[in-house]
């Protein structure tokens, strides 16, 4: 199976945090599944160790973090925009973040599982989130 990380579930991971459950870690380090983190996610660091320099991780020590762990890259793609027009925006979903539909639509586009904590992606209903 093909799943594919919230930048928060990456974070998370990299340290060993307790917010991920067993289930999560067990889905990541099992050998049977590609892992992937998005261009969206180093990109998404950068912003916050920019704004904020108590947020120590840069992007590219995300990424070779990433790398070092063995997650592969998923880079952004036309049929990644494409799939955003198809993405439900309303006053229902109250989420209108461009990195997180990206990250739906990649995952979508590529027959992915999107794991995230983001309570706000239950209101896409969508096959392709798992909430955790």
């Amino acid at each position: 199976m093909k799943y594919l990380l919230d930048t928060h579930i990456i974070l998370w991971a990299l340290i060993n945090d307790t917010r991920i459950d067993a289930d999560t870690k067990e889905i990541i380090i099992n050998k049977n599944n590609t892992i992937y983190y998005s261009t969206i996610s180093p990109w998404e660091v950068e912003i916050k160790h920019t704004k904020n320099k108590s947020f120590k991780l840069s992007g590219e020590q995300f990424c070779f973090l990433c790398d070092q762990n063995k997650l592969l890259n998923l880079s952004i793609q036309n049929k990644h925009i494409q799939e955003l027009k198809r993405i439900k925006n309303s006053d229902e979903t109250k989420h209108s973040d461009p990195f997180d539909r990206m990250l739906i639509a990649q995952a979508r586009s590529e027959n992915m599982i999107l794991i995230t904590h983001d309570q706000k992606f239950k209101n896409y209903k969508d096959k392709n989130i798992m909430i955790v």
